[in-house]
């Protein structure tokens, strides 16, 4: 395993043991409303916490993107950069719903570099250092071989703070679930991307993400052999945040839907900051 990710599974793991202690007596926390639909608890900050102490211990020259926290180090191009989600699924945590995870990705000059997906219900270790592939376990993992967007099990996230697009996703949606063998919701778009890297599912889409929710995700998809790309196939979704992902039959198919229904608008943030 590089050095690297070594750090960043530690971190992981440090962090995935304060959320299981907190899950066990939920209604202590205290929780903040960020947003709508979008809250953070004690328990985010504590594990964001214990996470860039790790690696900054290590690396006190690296730059960090986190969610709670922000941006620390250098931001005009930073060599190296960690981007950090504590809980992705924050409100899945709240409500004892198990489907929640830690994500941090490292960022070398730009380029995705090494990721790392735990999921602490599971004790499911997703990692990948570009080149060099992803893995469960230690397990190396792919993406599905189904070719057949009908026999496809498709993951995606429904809009839950800015809900502009309502009604273009809606529109994706509709034409989406006869044409597949099912979509999934669970909440988490870090983890989601780790079961397309997984071959759970097949495919995933949803707009209004952020970095940290698909970094670590992206290059395990990437690394296990699968495609990633905004609403129209390019490569700005770590800037637009928003993503396609799927097996490299299924991604193009998933495009077929999803581009028709692209607004002025989408298709304006989608291009966003390219160049």
């Amino acid at each position: 395993m590089h050095p690297m990710l070594t750090i960043a599974v530690k971190a992981a793991r440090r962090a995935g043991s304060i959320i299981n202690r907190a899950s066990m007596d939920l209604e202590r926390l205290t929780v903040t409303r960020k947003a709508h639909s979008d809250f953070v608890s004690e328990v985010d900050k504590a594990a964001e916490d214990a996470i860039i102490k790790i690696l900054l211990d290590a690396y006190p020259d690296h730059s960090i993107l986190a969610e709670e926290s922000g941006s620390r180090g250098s931001v005009n191009k930073p060599e190296y950069q960690w981007i950090i989600d504590p809980l992705d699924g924050t409100t899945n945590f709240l409500h004892g719903f198990p489907k929640y995870c830690v994500s941090i990705a490292l960022l070398h000059r730009g380029i995705l570099a090494q990721a790392v997906v735990y999921d602490p219900v599971k004790d499911e270790l997703f990692t990948a250092t570009r080149g060099s592939g992803a893995y469960l376990n230690n397990h190396r993992i792919r993406v599905s071989k189904r070719v057949q967007l009908g026999e496809c099990l498709i993951g995606t996230g429904f809009p839950f703070r800015d809900f502009t697009h309502m009604e273009a996703y809606l529109a994706m949606f509709r034409d989406m679930i006869p044409k597949t063998a099912g979509i999934r919701r669970p909440g988490s778009a870090a983890l989601d991307l780790a079961y397309v890297a997984a071959g759970r599912y097949d495919g995933f889409w949803e707009t209004g993400l952020a970095p940290w929710d698909i970094a670590a995700g992206c290059l395990l998809i990437l690394e296990a052999g699968g495609m990633v790309g905004d609403l129209e196939g390019n490569g700005n979704y770590m800037r637009s945040g928003q993503v396609v992902a799927g097996n490299p039959k299924i991604f193009s198919q998933l495009l077929q839907i999803i581009t028709p229904h692209l607004t002025e608008q989408l298709l304006a943030e989608n291009r966003e900051q390219v160049g």
